[in-house]
């Protein structure tokens, strides 16, 4: 079998589409609410929400608003330093075996411990290479972070002080910008632009860079009565692919467009009789004679296993209901409203196909799971069909 065939069957029996014009149009509509001058900061960790991050991150390479990457693990940043010019920053924590490969990679830790700063402080006059970092404080996620007080303040001084350091950025995350009620993250602001004056005023320390906004804080409280120059970048995650960050706040009112669509095709058509049952466990058992197909892929596939009975596909544009359990591979579907229904025909399974859509948002709910982990999860075994321009691109492995 040929690498073409492969790839052909790889696409038949299912496939992600996404829509990178979607993901420049998302972000272009963002950066039209913003602050004259303010950069953003494209979030394309756990491989670009799914997405594919090294795809994306070419595709952004040459939109002068984005000012760099933001991944969360080593290999995800050293992935895309092979392939992109733009800085990469890490949010969360990197353990000392990569330090001495970030700093000669210029990529950007965040950096928040004393022994971190020492350790690079090391390398960096060692390799004669500066170690440019960014500095998370903690405002309220209780996560990772020095604390913005006067310990806080230390932490920078002698971040500041320290040769072959370099502060490029300041940053904070909130904890509760998706729900309605903004107060705790106004509040999470309030502290960081303090803090961040305190530096400025006290310490004499200009950091070029200043973030706190994320997808939700771009949504809602971006306009909040702050000092521009206090805020010159923004971080956005999911609402780039075009999906909310709660069922709280929504990006519906800018237009934004999901940029994932799931599809797989039709295996099999049978004639179900009354008594029959479907899938494992037999929870499902025909009360009358039923259409029933197959579609050939499965939970092994990242599609959720909670679905079982409860979720639908989309064929010819017509919502088609699950039967029984999704197993690891497969799961069937009833097409009896559609009794011409041939095998390989398309199935939609993420998306739009006519006048129906089923969005990420309606999968999570019903599910358990929400729209971030339901999109990060697809795409175990399944390749990717790129479409930017006009020109649609193929990469066939679930993972590129």
């Amino acid at each position: 079998m040929t690498e073409d065939q492969i790839t052909q069957n790889q696409m038949e029996r299912g496939f992600l589409r996404i829509d990178l014009d979607a993901i420049r149009g998302n972000l272009e509509k963002m950066h039209r609410t913003l602050r004259s001058g303010t950069g953003m900061i494209a979030v394309i960790k756990a491989n670009g929400y799914g997405h594919g991050a090294v795809r994306i991150a070419q595709a952004l390479e040459e939109v002068p608003y984005v000012f760099g990457y933001a991944v969360a693990t080593a290999e995800e940043a050293f992935e895309l330093a092979a392939v992109c010019k733009k800085p990469i920053m890490l949010l969360g924590y990197a353990f000392p075996s990569v330090y001495e490969e970030f700093v000669r990679a210029g990529i950007r830790p965040s950096v928040f411990r004393e022994d971190t700063l020492e350790a690079l402080c090391d390398i960096a006059l060692r390799t004669g290479r500066k170690a440019v970092i960014h500095i998370p404080v903690d405002t309220g996620m209780g996560r990772i972070g020095i604390t913005p007080d006067d310990a806080g303040l230390a932490f920078v001084q002698k971040a500041a002080k320290m040769p072959g350091i370099e502060i490029e950025g300041l940053f904070t995350h909130f904890a509760r910008a998706d729900e309605e009620d903004v107060t705790p993250a106004l509040e999470q602001l309030r502290l960081f632009t303090g803090f961040a004056d305190r530096i400025r005023q006290e310490l004499g320390v200009e950091i070029p860079h200043i973030h706190a906004m994320n997808s939700a804080g771009i949504l809602r409280i971006q306009a909040a009565d702050t000092d521009p120059k206090n805020l010159d970048l923004v971080r956005a995650g999911i609402t780039m692919y075009g999906l909310d960050p709660s069922g709280e706040v929504t990006g519906r009112a800018l237009g934004l467009q999901p940029a994932m669509s799931l599809c797989s095709h039709i295996s099999f058509v049978k004639e179900v009789l009354p008594g029959q049952s479907i899938s494992y466990g037999g929870t499902f058992t025909a009360s009358e004679k039923m259409l029933v197909a197959t579609v050939p892929l499965g939970y092994g596939d990242g599609y959720p296993r909670a679905l079982s009975a409860k979720g639908e596909v989309l064929i010819r544009g017509r919502r088609c209901q699950i039967l029984g359990r999704v197993c690891m591979d497969q799961f069937m579907v009833d097409v009896s409203a559609i009794p011409d229904v041939r095998p390989f025909e398309r199935v939609t399974l993420l998306g739009r196909d006519g006048a129906e859509c089923i969005t990420a948002e309606e999968l999570g709910a019903l599910s358990g799971r929400f729209n971030y982990e339901l999109v990060c999860l697809l795409g175990v075994r399944l390749p990717r069909a790129y479409e930017s321009g006009g020109t649609v691109f193929f990469d066939p492995g679930g993972n590129p």
